[in-house]
């Protein structure tokens, strides 16, 4: 141990040294760490499922936290920037108001216009870990036209070997998904019959679709052919029997001993958006998108069994064969989930709106987790209260909030319910797991579950606006501690770690590429949660931190229970805050555009009487575009003589040169001195100074030391 130890120091010192050497600027110790996210899970805290993974979680986010530059986000959040030219200005965000809906519920109105009503009988047998369902759906024909033809999804037939979401899983993993193929892992949905009021049996008009990608193996969507078009405005009554087959817990739904999971578990019809119908197949890198409405689901579990779900529980009905019939209703949503285990512990409560409106609270908990049964319900409540003052009303009159049996079902949203995800050893101290993934799970509830963008296409819409929406983090627990808080001396906040998603792919894709269509499942998710998230941070500096939370309120307010598009969003903020923003949204939202500027060159030629006026010094500085995303910056520049002056540069040509003849030499340049353009890709080569720092070394040499020590102490508990 003590040559470990002597080598180790060795080691650290020579990297501090160089790094602090290359960088020659005042913050050199301050390094960003790439880390990728899988899609394995919603919030990119759960990926890890190896045997010690919450171990080497610990030691990553100890390391995160000592490493990240945190104090990048400090700083004045006023406008600092010059404009380029401005095109012509948008127009205003189209109206979102249908006769006979009232989004805030008045004089008995829907919220919604309620295109679908599902009433739903299941039966779950644990034995075999199917469910049995008779599904009744009536569709409102309110696309304007005729209609006979009608697509459903069937997303539990993404669990099978040939499946485009199987292909794409094995397609984006270097190993490990040989568990894929083990049969626990199938699941399946079979549509037994499907009888249409007045026009009888159409079972056999059934027809398997593959609008997206062509793969004849793939059974998630189907459609079906009606004998005579139903005509706009009319309705149309669905009888639909099916036979779901859950699979061992896999992309939050499934079973695990005796829990289980029912995430997308029957027939559900596709959207007519933009005169077409949008039904996607199942993606291994998309979620999901379907119409408001009404849901009345019967669900009928061992007696044993405790239950959550979807809405408030209405009634329940014993049953002479030892089962349990929980009946629920949730009006104004577009799905239904639900959880059923025999090792719930149930804990009560409520949370009360400001407006009087309250909110019963169910969470439903691991037994070997009752302990952070508080922590759960403060932290459901303060979200509750964050996002009603800060975004809008949560209308509901419920939310479930689940601590799942496997880490594979947590972290997910569906309409009222979401699941959280933690361990046993969380200390609230400082590790903040199962807050950060109740927040964030919580966040769908409004840019997923009331603002219902196509997820399919424009998932940066939710995942993303969701990730930036957890600045309310910042507000409850304090500025960059949300996720570790002070672990000796390790910090970090959403935004950091969230910068770091965006920098393990930062160009490869834009934000408005479909799901599928990504490069990778990192791409995916590096660019929809990490980049979106940075790309909002980026615009507070350009419109302000206030007027942006303004933006997303007046958003959130306009287009709740409908499905707003991309330019609705976009049109928004430019409305609110006053600005064309073309210029930003062109390269950050619609480009792969990286933005780098670096200070190139730091020099300071003493003057004589041949070459100026003696005594003095001609001070260069050089700014480098080394992007091709141009985007305004200050420079702040130090002289010798203590003086500072601060330079505005529009950054569309690729270089500018700063020439001054002082009596002081130049010391240093930093680009972005407030601390704002989280977009740049390379913090390190932002500042430049004259002399080394020895900061970097020691700093680096210093932590070196400690993880390693910290390693070799692990490994040594295995010998």
């Amino acid at each position: 141990m003590k040559l470990f130890k002597q080598a180790t120091l060795v080691i650290g010192a020579v990297v501090g040294k160089a790094v602090d050497k290359a960088l020659k600027r005042p913050y050199g110790w301050l390094l960003v760490l790439d880390h990728p996210i899988t899609r394995s899970s919603d919030h990119p805290i759960r990926k890890t499922a190896s045997k010690f993974k919450y171990l080497w979680l610990v030691f990553f986010l100890i390391v995160l936290g000592t490493l990240v530059r945190t104090s990048h986000a400090d700083g004045p959040q006023s406008p600092l920037l010059i404009e380029p030219p401005k095109s012509p200005q948008p127009p205003s965000p189209t109206s979102t108001s249908f006769p006979g809906v009232d989004p805030d519920g008045k004089n008995g109105l829907p919220r919604s216009q309620r295109v679908v009503n599902y009433n739903i009988d299941a039966r779950w047998n644990p034995a075999n870990k199917t469910i049995a369902g008779q599904e009744t759906l009536i569709y409102r024909n309110l696309t304007g036209q005729s209609q006979d033809t009608f697509p459903f999804h069937l997303y539990l037939n993404a669990f099978q070997p040939k499946s485009t979401w199987m292909r794409e899983e094995r397609r984006d993993r270097t190993g490990g998904w040989e568990e894929y193929l083990a049969p626990r892992y199938f699941g399946s949905n079979n549509v037994v019959a499907i009888e249409v009021s007045g026009m009888g049996d159409v079972t056999d008009s059934m027809k398997f679709i593959v609008p997206d990608d062509g793969n004849p193996d793939d059974r998630t969507v189907f459609q079906v052919k009606l004998p005579k078009a139903v005509p706009a405005g009319a309705e149309v009554t669905f009888k639909i029997r099916f036979e779901a087959k859950m699979p061992e817990v896999i992309a939050r739904t499934g079973y695990k001993n005796s829990f289980v999971l029912g995430g997308q578990w029957f027939p559900k019809v596709g959207v007519w958006w933009h005169n077409a119908w949008n039904c996607h197949q199942f993606h291994a890198t998309t979620e999901f998108f379907a119409d408001f409405g009404v849901f009345d689901v019967k669900l009928t579990v061992p007696k044993e069994y405790t239950v959550g779900a979807s809405g408030e529980e209405v009634a329940t009905r014993t049953n002479a064969d030892g089962t349990l019939t929980h009946e629920y209703r949730v009006e104004d949503v577009h799905d239904f989930a639900w959880t059923a285990d025999t090792r719930f512990v149930q804990v009560n409560d409520s949370w009360k709106a400001p407006s009087g409106h309250q909110v019963k609270i169910k969470l439903l908990l691991q037994p070997q987790h009752a302990d952070q049964a508080q922590r759960h319900l403060d932290i459901t409540r303060q979200c509750l209260d964050h996002f009603d003052r800060w975004f809008g009303p949560y209308p509901y009159n419920t939310l479930t909030v689940v601590d799942p049996a496997d880490a594979a079902a947590g972290g997910m949203e569906y309409p009222t319910f979401i699941t959280g995800d933690t361990f046993a050893y969380s200390p609230r101290q400082f590790l903040f797991l199962p807050e950060v993934v109740v927040e964030h799970e919580f966040g769908h509830q409004y840019w997923y579950g009331m603002v219902a963008t196509n997820e399919f296409e424009d998932a940066w819409l939710d995942e993303g606006i969701n990730s930036y929406s957890e600045k309310v983090l910042d507000d409850i627990y304090g500025k960059d501690t949300s996720i570790v808080n002070n672990f000796m001396g390790a910090s970090v906040g959403e935004f950091g770690y969230q910068r770091m998603q965006y920098l393990s792919t930062p160009n490869a894709d834009p934000l408005v590429r479909r799901g599928w269509e990504f490069m990778t499942g990192n791409s995916y998710g590096g660019i929809t949660y990490g980049k979106t998230a940075t790309v909002l941070k980026t615009l507070e500096s350009l419109i302000g931190e206030q007027k942006l939370q303004e933006a997303l309120h007046v958003y959130f307010m306009r287009y709740r229970f409908t499905h707003p598009t991309r330019e609705d969003f976009l049109r928004t903020v430019e409305e609110v805050s006053g600005k064309n923003l073309r210029w930003y949204f062109d390269q950050a939202v619609y480009g792969t555009q990286s933005l780098d500027y670096e200070v190139a060159r730091l020099s300071s030629e003493p003057l004589n009487s041949d070459t100026g006026q003696p005594g003095m010094y001609r001070d260069q500085v050089t700014i480098l575009r080394k992007g091709d995303f141009i985007f305004p910056v200050t420079v702040e520049i130090k002289f010798s003589n203590g003086e500072k002056l601060r330079e505005l540069w529009d950054g569309r040509d690729r270089w500018v040169r700063f020439v001054y003849d002082k009596s002081a030499t130049v010391e240093s340049a930093e680009i972005d001195p407030d601390h704002q353009l989280f977009l740049d890709a390379n913090f390190f080569n932002n500042s430049k100074t004259v002399t080394p720092n020895a900061t970097a070394a020691k700093k680096i040499s210093n932590y070196w030391l400690f993880v390693s020590q910290w390693i070799g102490q692990i490994l040594a508990s295995f010998v």
